[in-house]
């Protein structure tokens, strides 16, 4: 197993979040069959068990406490490339700056960092994909924005069902609808729980997220409400 090994990385952290928020045995009970998988076991091990904990989640824990777990095996935002947005907020507390300020680095990681040119970067915005995603009151819906390694592929493709197989961040989802496999759209609150961590670090208070549309449910996006509640 390599240091890298995303799986074990994953199931690590499911496990040790199933343990604080739902308890030992109900982690035991999820967590049974995943003892040796990792980067090195087939796509379809992989898949099948995700599926049946996930399934095993939905009849076992209450939907606050799914989120709460799932939201926090997302993959996180760095802090230090949001203490600029998370200073700013914190001597003004606007919110409509602090969603201009990452809207700013989402374009800038765009032209910068996937080098794409100004009438897709355009596109992607207007879509009201990624990091800022649209503001509308006190909610912010965001779109994800397709895996950037798949991202160019994905612009080209014209075919939906292929569209949706390049689309995710995760590669279990990914070869899932690939597959033809449902998953439990509790799932999709690993997604969820980017954006949740992102606000929660520059508001410094607790926010709500909300999956609306999700590719492993049969939708063309994955698109996340963060309900901000009261921001004063």
């Amino acid at each position: 197993m390599s240091e890298e090994d995303f799986e074990r990385s994953w199931l690590e952290k499911f496990a040790r979040y199933l343990d604080e928020v739902a308890g030992e045995e109900i982690r035991k009970e999820i967590m049974k069959g995943s003892e040796d998988l990792s980067d090195n076991s087939s796509r379809e091990q992989i898949i099948s068990w995700s599926r049946e904990a996930i399934e095993k989640m939905d009849s076992q824990i209450d939907e606050k406490k799914r989120i709460d777990i799932m939201t926090a095996c997302a993959c996180k935002y760095p802090e230090s490339d949001l203490q600029e947005i998370r200073e700013s907020y914190e001597e003004t507390k606007d919110i409509d700056l602090v969603h201009q300020m990452l809207q700013k680095r989402f374009v800038s990681f765009l032209k910068n960092g996937l080098k794409l040119n100004d009438e897709c970067i355009k596109e992607i915005v207007d879509a009201g994909w990624g990091l800022a995603g649209i503001k509308k009151g006190n909610t912010i819906i965001a779109t994800k924005i397709p895996k950037s390694g798949y991202l160019i592929e994905y612009m080209k493709e014209k075919d939906p069902e292929k569209k949706r197989q390049l689309y995710c961040h995760c590669p279990r989802v990914r070869d899932a609808v690939k597959c033809g496999v449902e998953i439990s759209s509790t799932y999709c609150y690993c997604g969820a729980g980017f954006y949740r961590g992102i606000w929660e670090y520059i508001l410094q208070k607790p926010v709500a997220v909300e999956v609306l549309q999700s590719v492993i449910e049969g939708d063309d996006v994955c698109r996340i409400a963060i309900h901000l509640q009261d921001t004063k």
